[in-house]
């Protein structure tokens, strides 16, 4: 590998952009002036990676990691120095200089191979637009013209051409006549070496031709098109040295800024799709390239999406319905935590996006791209289909199927609606039969909830919640009684874990209202209910010790800690989430007092559920055949419980009138003796 020269280095610096190398691996979304998303370090639900354009660094405050694009690309990709800046110079053309003057002669040929690579395409794609108009590709230009109704421009915007019948034609144009080397001809996947006899021929024959090209409109690759029945109907250049179809979109160089103006992409099946729409106006469509659409593709189109909103056109016959499905599948994490919007349009009488506007306008389209309904619904409609649910088998497979779908649907308020909708189409018109049917759905969910939970529950069950990343475990878990629910989680984190963390963040960002929050804690603390999480109880501790003034913010109370505690690095990695302010932009210093009393509650409430759900495990245990008295002290405890929790549920709502935006607040769960349940 050459000695790069450090001018080389300073000006790949200066030219990368941090949010283009980052975006392609990971989806962001704008955070004030920074963005934020998933690690890909390290595995989280919770986006606690950032990156800042301004400063051009990322971080990481879950793992740690940190640096600049180059630096990111060393990690995620496990690559040298040099290698990544070779790289980033020769995606942002910066001339490369070596300190040795013979390296630098052979990385000017490694570098020319690929700038020949791309000459050759080019020269490719301009033999292939010439042959389209000459009596040869006569038949092509009718076809085009007439079968696909293309403009002479739209013919121009897209390069299309035509690639002779003769099995040595453009051979002979690139490597008799330009001197291109064959070897270089067909690394770049334009001709194939004969198996017999030596000597090479044409891959595309009597085709129209379709380029491919890279997000900066380079010609990397070609799709072909037969004239005729013969098979196979589309034929796509083999992957080279510049060509990677798993990771490129048809169409993204002329979509892309379309994407960004109008906040959303639509993916559909062919290439014609693509053409015919951006012939309509409908430019912000793209299409995958005979493969199912991959999270990264996906990841490619949300860099341009503020929104994130992705649409997939796919054709409504079953292997269009075969290729959503995987589609979905590739990126249903990212749809489940919200990190992408996905729908799905089937437009009618199963027709692809080109046929449809054969005779229909663009605006019509545009119209059922705005209707096209959430991929959940989708599924949801996929699930039912013409089914008859009269059928019990028919039925119990098909609630089956609705509740493994329920049941991945994090966001609590979301899961409820669509409970809802579920049994509203299972009722099948009859609306007396909607509680009943919910009330099963719930059901079947926590016990699907429960097995999930015995699952990842790691440690003791039944235990505290007072060690770092575990969940809060009750007796439920354990118990063979399937209406005794589980605790549905609402992310990866519990209820309890984020009104304490609201609490610590308004205590840091809000000096105004640091006076709440020690009282509120004090309050707390007289009941013995301390600080769930041992990295929340340590940051509370110290923070107490620390001689705080009105003027100390975050960014300061955070210097204090790092001077005083370097010992305890580990627990301040744990709590460094809390110095960002992210969570509190829709609360401002009129609300703080509403959001310390109602975070209070809520962990007042949830430490009163656990004591109950304890009670209520010793109370069933109890017969009260053989021990009355303690069976009636744990009646009596578990409606004093009761009581308490319902006041603090009162009071909760009270405060909470105004502070329906906040991440942690969940809907308060109604026990009662019979039924410990919990809203899912």
């Amino acid at each position: 590998m050459p000695r790069l020269h450090p001018d080389t280095i300073e000006a790949v610096k200066q030219r990368t952009d941090i949010y283009d190398v980052v975006s392609e691996y990971v989806v962001l979304r704008k955070q004030g002036k920074d963005f934020a998303g998933l690690c890909p370090f390290h595995e989280e639900k919770t986006p606690s990676f950032t990156i800042s354009p301004s400063k051009q660094l990322f971080y990481c405050f879950g793992c740690g990691k940190g640096g600049n694009a180059i630096s990111f690309l060393m990690e995620i990709g496990q690559r040298s120095f040099s290698d990544v800046v070779l790289d980033l110079a020769q995606r942002y053309q910066v001339p490369v200089r070596t300190l040795d003057e013979r390296e630098q002669r052979d990385f000017q040929k490694q570098l020319s191979r690929r700038e020949q690579l791309y000459e050759i395409l080019a020269i490719a794609c301009s033999f292939y637009e010439h042959a389209l108009r000459q009596p040869q590709g006569e038949t092509a230009l009718t076809y085009l013209q007439q079968q696909r109704h293309l403009s002479d421009a739209t013919l121009q915007q897209f390069q299309l051409g035509y690639a002779p019948k003769g099995w040595e034609t453009l051979y002979g144009y690139l490597v008799k006549q330009k001197g291109y080397p064959a070897e270089l001809v067909e690394a770049a996947g334009l001709i194939l070496p004969r198996k017999k006899g030596g000597g090479y021929y044409d891959r595309f024959r009597d085709r129209i031709t379709i380029p491919i090209c890279d997000d900066r409109g380079r010609v990397i690759g070609f799709g072909g098109r037969t004239l005729g029945d013969e098979p196979p109907k589309y034929l796509n250049s083999p992957e080279t040295e510049l060509f990677d179809k798993g990771h490129t979109l048809f169409g993204l160089d002329k979509a892309r800024q379309t994407i960004a103006k109008v906040d959303r992409a639509v993916v559909v099946e062919g290439y014609f799709d693509v053409i015919a729409l951006h012939a309509a106006g409908i430019s912000e469509a793209v299409a995958a390239l005979g493969t199912a659409l991959s999270e990264g593709q996906v990841k490619q189109l949300l860099r341009y999406s503020e929104s994130k909103q992705v649409i997939l056109n796919f054709d409504a016959d079953a292997a269009g319905t075969r290729a959503a499905q995987r589609a979905i599948g590739e990126v249903a994490d990212l749809a489940y935590r919200g990190m992408v919007q996905l729908r799905v349009l089937n437009l009618p009488d199963g027709k692809d996006a080109d046929e449809f506007l054969q005779n229909a306008s663009p605006d019509a389209y545009r119209e059922l791209l705005e209707a096209a309904p959430l991929w959940i619904d989708w599924q949801i409609e996929e699930i039912l289909g013409e089914r008859d649910l009269s059928q019990a088998d028919v039925y119990q497979n098909t609630v089956r199927e609705l509740v493994k779908l329920l049941s991945r649907i994090q966001n609590r308020t979301t899961r409820t609606y669509y409970v809802n909708a579920c049994a509203q189409k299972l009722s099948q018109g009859d609306s007396r039969r909607v509680p009943l049917l919910e009330e099963n759905l719930i059901a079947r969910l926590r016990r699907t909830v429960k097995r999930d939970v015995k699952r990842d529950v790691k440690g003791d069950v039944g235990g505290e919640v007072g060690e770092e990343g575990d969940w809060e475990t009750s007796p439920d878990v354990e118990s063979h009684d399937e209406d005794i629910p589980v605790p549905v989680l609402d992310s990866d984190r519990s209820l309890l874990e984020r009104a304490e963390s609201l609490l610590l963040r308004l205590y840091l960002h809000d000096s105004q209202a640091r006076a709440m929050v020690a009282k509120a804690v004090e309050e707390l603390e007289e009941q013995d209910i301390y600080f769930s999480l041992s990295h929340h109880r340590w940051l509370w501790q110290t923070l107490s010790e620390l001689q705080l003034t009105p003027r100390d913010d975050a960014a300061s109370i955070l210097g204090k800690l790092q001077e005083r505690e370097t010992e305890a690095s580990g627990r301040l990695q744990q709590v460094m989430p809390l110095f960002q302010a992210d969570e509190l932009q829709e609360i401002d210093i009129q609300r703080a007092p509403l959001a310390v009393r109602a975070a209070a509650s809520a962990i007042e409430r949830t430490i009163c559920q656990k004591r109950y759900r304890k009670i209520l495990q010793l109370w069933e245990a109890t017969d009260p055949r053989e021990d009355e008295d303690t069976a009636r002290s744990y009646q009596e405890q578990l409606y004093a419980e009761k009581r308490h929790m319902d006041e603090l549920d009162r009071r909760r709502n009270t405060d909470l009138t105004d502070l329906v935006s906040l991440p942690w607040q969940a809907p308060p769960a109604q026990l009662s003796p019979a039924d410990d349940a919990i809203d899912v």
